[in-house]
């Protein structure tokens, strides 16, 4: 399964490898540690509307089946990170030398004096991850992504990271590309940049991401390459500009209505690699697919489900996007089988959201 999401800037189009890696769900499970994490933390939106203009509310839980990660480098001479392109925030980040938390002395860190780019911005942020905080201080200096080099870029350096889950996170920091009303007041995000500083000719971001194997997986910034994809692309419009977020038409099963009943909305998120939607909407859908709760939060389905469930058809802007089973199930790393719908969203919003 390949699916290519675009996001609507060079002659050169540069195209970034993302590797795929083993979900952190699967680390969790195998410590033991999963049932606590997911009773601890829920789903939750990316927000910056804090009166301190300097606290940056940002969901943790949303990492948890992430598999795809890429490479970039700050600095000069460069300090390599392996980060989440992530549509669903908008700010960078990464462990620094400062920071003291067991989560750092798992991962590359930044060091500010070994750079000649650097300069201090001056001020310390909070990303609030449900019950714990990352905190740490904002800076500027290049970032190279491919090709690309970005000068005088703002990111965060961590100095504080708690709990379990970054401990045991494959990614060091996260690259957000959401707009720039989702960063850090005052800061300009790397696509934004990227526009500012006339790096790209086109203003267009695209993923394409492949479940069958470790590399494959790419995101290109500039332009399109047209050998992973066969027909016509269809564009959708950005219902509100923060999240990438745009209108759904409806969710149907065989003909019949399993969600957004009369249109609701929904936002495209590269950092989630589950369905998040109403409870109670959710709910009936594991129903329809006969999954059956395993935990308050996990639902068990038969294997053979894959091979004989309908697709779940998603039509968006009037176009119908078939889901099939395979996409909509996950099969654990010991052979057990999950559904990949999970509900949570209306804590996030008060209509239908998925």
């Amino acid at each position: 399964l390949g699916i290519l999401g675009l996001v609507a800037l060079s002659e050169c189009m540069i195209v970034i490898p993302l590797t795929k890696v083993k979900p952190m769900r699967e680390n969790l499970r195998e410590k033991n540690m999963l049932k606590d994490f997911l009773e601890q933390y829920t789903y939750r939106l990316s927000d910056n509307t804090a009166p301190a203009k300097r606290v940056y509310t940002q969901p943790l839980r949303n990492y948890l089946d992430l598999v795809y990660i890429a490479d970039i480098s700050i600095g000069t001479p460069p300090q390599n990170f392996k980060v989440v392109f992530d549509t669903g925030s908008a700010n960078l980040w990464v462990p620094s030398i400062y920071c003291d938390s067991k989560a750092c002395a798992n991962h590359s860190v930044f060091n500010p004096p070994r750079s000649t780019t650097f300069s201090l911005e001056g001020r310390s942020f909070e990303i609030t991850y449900g019950t714990g905080k990352i905190a740490g201080f904002l800076g500027y200096d290049t970032v190279r992504i491919g090709n690309l080099v970005i000068g005088s870029q703002a990111f965060g350096m961590s100095q504080k990271e708690p709990g379990i889950f970054l401990e045991h996170a494959v990614f060091d920091g996260i690259l957000g590309l959401g707009y720039p009303a989702l960063s850090i007041v005052g800061t300009t995000p790397v696509f934004d940049n990227l526009k500012k500083q006339r790096l790209l000719k086109e203003p267009i971001f695209a993923f394409y991401l492949s479940t069958k194997k470790e590399n494959g997986s790419v995101v290109m910034f500039g332009g399109l390459d047209h050998s992973y994809y066969k027909g016509e692309l269809k564009w959708v419009p950005v219902s509100q500009r923060l999240y990438w977020q745009i209108s759904m038409d409806s969710i149907t099963m065989n003909g019949k209505i399993l969600g957004c009943k009369g249109g609701c909305q929904a936002i495209v998120d590269t950092g989630t690699a589950v369905l998040v939607g109403p409870t109670n909407v959710v709910t009936n859908i594991q129903k329809a697919i006969n999954a059956r709760p395993l935990t308050g939060y996990e639902y068990f389905i038969g294997c053979d489900a894959i091979n004989t469930l309908s697709d779940i058809i998603f039509t968006i802007n009037g176009v119908n996007y078939p889901v099939p089973a395979h996409a909509y199930i996950r099969q654990s790393l010991e052979g057990c089988c999950y559904s990949n719908f999970e509900g949570g969203s209306e804590k996030l919003s008060q209509s239908e959201l998925w």
